[in-house]
């Protein structure tokens, strides 16, 4: 566990902050349940505005991923980003190296852009 102290209500600034200090939080829904691994309102799933603060796991297997060949401005192209499930959460993120689907990856810490963090994971060699 980080010494970062979790809010209760996640919002966009304090999420990326966390990032930014190597901790990846996300939202469980009271309940149903349901987890997200980015700042909500509201549950995706049943609409429930009762969600807390939690941490992530770090650890997760790869959910689908791509490489972006035309990337936007101030992004060099041919990088690769996934969709990673971290426990019952999906993230979506960057990835450093070869990865493909089902490969296990760890999360490495906060890529930046223009102040504006994406989680960064590496793949775990087995």
């Amino acid at each position: 566990m980080s010494q970062l102290e979790i809010p209760e209500h996640l919002k966009y600034d304090s999420w990326s902050e966390a990032l930014k200090q190597g901790t990846l939080l996300g939202q469980e829904c009271a309940d149903c349940g349901h987890q997200t691994a980015a700042p909500k309102a509201a549950c995706v799933r049943c609409g429930s505005r009762d969600i807390e603060t939690i941490e992530l796991e770090t650890t997760g297997e790869v959910y689908s991923e791509t490489t972006i060949a035309v990337s936007p401005v101030g992004f060099e192209a041919g990088y690769k980003i996934a969709i990673v499930h971290l426990g019952e959460a999906k993230a979506v993120g960057r990835v450093s190296g070869d990865v493909e689907i089902g490969d296990t990856v760890t999360f490495s810490g906060a890529f930046e852009h223009d102040g504006q963090p994406t989680p960064q994971f590496e793949v775990v060699s087995e």
